[in-house]
């Protein structure tokens, strides 16, 4: 597992979704590192992480490998920021290792079974096609730097490029497909389990947490906002009324002044 580490102070821990890796927090890091310890891992299959081909890329065993990762660093006192898949990932590991943590803060997310599945996610789930399109075509990660985003024309070269960047053949694509695939569609399904399980769980937790939202976000909308502060009340959240589901990149300036206040 790949990750960046980098700045000093009380440590932020930066987890990302599909099809991501660190490199979509690079301006919060770029920003809070002076502040803060920033470490934003990569999940195995994705950024410069291993991306073995015959391996169970499903939601428990990244949070087993998230698990393992803070076992091994040792670090206390954590924020955890997440996005997308890396809310369910994140939150995952929190439970598991709850003393770790002081803070969440949770950007365009779910950790629960989906209330919706979006058609432009559902068409890449087709056989054969499906895969074609992931894998050999490079569509789910390319067609994120315009649908993803508020900005006219979609990111810029030097952003876009980033992102796709560790994705650049039918191999390195391989946790691009499959955690589209691993999107749960019935309960009976291991995937939905675990979130249902990790929502069951949300409600114990007591320690300060932060809601940064998207608003123009067509896959995680705002229902899944009201479903966390229906779980919990306590949460501060802030709804950003011009930006994408790539909150992050649409709107790093509001967002670090939001985690810079709430971390403290």
């Amino acid at each position: 597992m790949a990750y960046v580490d980098v700045g000093a102070g009380r440590p932020i821990l930066f987890v990302h979704g599909n099809p991501t890796w660190s490199f979509y927090y690079h301006a919060l890091i770029s920003d809070l590192k002076s502040q803060y310890r920033c470490i934003g891992i990569d999940h195995i299959g994705c950024g410069r992480s291993d991306k073995p081909q015959k391996y169970d890329y499903c939601l428990d065993r990244h949070i087993s490998n998230l698990v393992e990762f803070l076992d091994q660093s040792g670090i206390e006192d954590v924020t955890l920021v997440a996005h997308d898949w890396g809310g369910a990932i994140g939150l995952g590991a929190l439970l598991a290792r709850e003393s770790r943590f002081s803070r969440i803060v949770l950007l365009n997310t779910a950790t629960f079974p989906p209330p919706y599945f979006p058609l432009r996610i559902r068409v890449c789930r087709t056989p054969v096609l499906g895969t074609i399109a992931l894998r050999g075509l490079n569509l789910f990660s390319r067609g994120a730097l315009t649908m993803a985003t508020t900005r006219r024309g979609g990111l810029s070269g030097v952003v876009s490029e980033g992102l796709v960047a560790p994705y650049d053949s039918w191999e390195n694509r391989v946790a691009v497909e499959r955690f589209v695939r691993d999107i749960p569609t019935r309960a009976s399904q291991p995937t939905w389990q675990t979130l249902q399980r990790i929502e069951n769980s949300l409600s114990r937790l007591t320690i300060p947490k932060l809601l940064v939202w998207g608003m123009q976000d067509w896959c995680f909308r705002e229902e899944c906002l009201l479903r966390f502060e229906k779980i919990w009340p306590d949460a501060k959240s802030i709804r950003l009324s011009a930006a994408g589901h790539y909150v992050a990149l649409d709107a790093p300036n509001e967002i670090v002044a939001a985690i810079s206040e709430f971390a403290g």
